[in-house]
């Protein structure tokens, strides 16, 4: 979240950036009970100085009289201070449901306008392949290949879920195994996380756990609810986390399952592995000084674009448009790769996004570092990115290595892992 004071000092320029980013968020609402809060804050703390000095002359009273009508002081002094601390609560409780609301700033260089206004920034190291034949789409490949059962997942979990078979179980190890190797090699540390997390931490990263319009799958009975991303618990395992400046930047990454309900998302173009309620990912998170973080979103794309050249995916990169960004972000990149058999004619998809969450994040989270030679501490930037998607990368990778014959050639990266050059077409098939 964005400070207080600060969204309470500048309601117009924050006013002016959520009109920007499609927030309906009442700043001035907020100002208002904010500082109705800071009013009822100092009558609490001049009533408490009132209270204490009262509790002091008791015993300096002259006589018992005297003494029993300092009590009554004392105890009405209690009642008032207990009135507007209650207040007060009800009112930080209203403040703090709008400053949630209030998403962060936004990069100058932001496009502006919804999701068709992003404006695409570079284009990746393989051209959109010319094929001499019809290609499929991913969802028909696959089932001639065997990689993986619609059918089976929605009789066991319902519509959005699937069982990935054969050398669709090795495509999905070897992607985990070669964004893990690159990662490795570039000094993140690696982790698997938990698949659920507290409200809290859900709530600190910007995630909104339950209510009406949530993509979330809630525990109920609990303060638990499954991780739409590693972003979460990545965030998360930090909480509260002071840092010295010397462990910054510090970069991890997580593999976890990732949970999303989805709600609405319907369609050709989502159809089969684009858009499902769980999927497995590799997910990169950095924790930086501020003036660490710009160069920090670059070094993320830079390697999200190194694993899908690798894999020779077509691809675009796009600055995503300030009316598309989620809360937290500040600026947004994402990876679209080109794929064939999306759509009539082929169309991009994006299989991977990396954002700049400057300290909107670490406020919740209570994420700080101790700033060199200077008192007190500071809050860190958080910024995040995709490194492998698993079921979108295995979309980008049949749709755009098919052959003619109905086969897959598998992406030079790969190899070692699969222990196969090509995906054929089977002639049997048991489950």
């Amino acid at each position: 979240m964005l400070d207080r004071r600060f969204v309470a000092d500048n309601v117009d320029l924050i006013t002016a950036n959520c009109r920007r980013r499609g927030s309906t968020a009442d700043v001035a609402k907020f100002a208002e009970l904010d500082l109705l809060r800071r009013q009822l804050q100092a009558d609490i703390d001049r009533l408490n100085h009132e209270a204490g000095q009262v509790s002091k002359s008791i015993g300096k009273a002259a006589d018992a009289a005297e003494r029993e009508a300092r009590k009554a002081d004392g105890r009405r002094l209690r009642e008032e201070i207990a009135a507007l601390e209650a207040k007060a609560a009800e009112v930080v409780g209203e403040a703090d449901a709008i400053l949630r609301a209030i998403p962060n700033l936004t990069h100058p260089d932001a496009p502006e306008g919804g999701e068709e206004a992003a404006a695409e920034v570079r284009r990746g190291a393989c051209a959109a392949r010319q094929f001499e034949f019809q290609p499929l789409d991913h969802v028909t490949l696959g089932e001639r290949l065997a990689l993986f059962d619609f059918e089976a997942g929605a009789r066991v979990a319902g519509h959005g879920f699937y069982f990935l078979k054969n050398e669709g179980v090795l495509l999905e190890l070897a992607l985990q195994r070669y964004a893990v190797d690159l990662l490795m090699r570039e000094g993140f540390t690696v982790m698997t996380t938990p698949d659920l997390a507290r409200d809290t931490i859900l709530e600190g990263t910007g995630f909104m756990p339950r209510g009406p319009e949530t993509q979330i799958y809630s525990i109920t009975g609990s303060d638990l609810s499954l991780v739409a991303t590693a972003e979460i618990t990545l965030g998360g395992a930090y909480h509260e986390r002071i840092f010295e400046v010397q462990e910054l930047p510090l970069r991890v990454c997580g593999i976890s399952h990732c949970f999303r309900t989805e709600a609405g998302a319907h369609g050709r173009a989502t159809r089969g592995l684009y858009r499902v309620h769980q999927f497995t990912k590799v997910e990169m998170f950095a924790f930086t000084l501020p003036e660490q973080s710009a160069a920090m979103h670059e070094q993320l794309l830079e390697l999200e674009c190194r694993l899908f050249d690798g894999l020779q995916i077509p691809y675009r990169v796009v600055d995503t448009a300030s009316g598309d960004l989620g809360g937290p972000a500040y600026r947004k990149y994402d990876l679209e790769a080109w794929m064939p058999g999306r759509g009539a004619q082929g169309e991009w998809g994006e299989v991977t996004s990396t954002s700049n969450c400057t300290d909107y994040q670490s406020r919740r989270l209570a994420l700080r570092y101790r700033p060199p030679g200077g008192k007190g501490t500071a809050f860190v930037h958080t910024l995040n990115g995709t490194a492998i998607a698993i079921s979108r990368a295995i979309i980008a990778i049949l749709e755009n290595h098919q052959n003619a014959d109905g086969s897959v050639t598998v992406p030079e990266p790969l190899v070692p892992w699969m222990g196969m050059r090509t995906i054929a077409p089977r002639h049997t098939d048991h489950p």
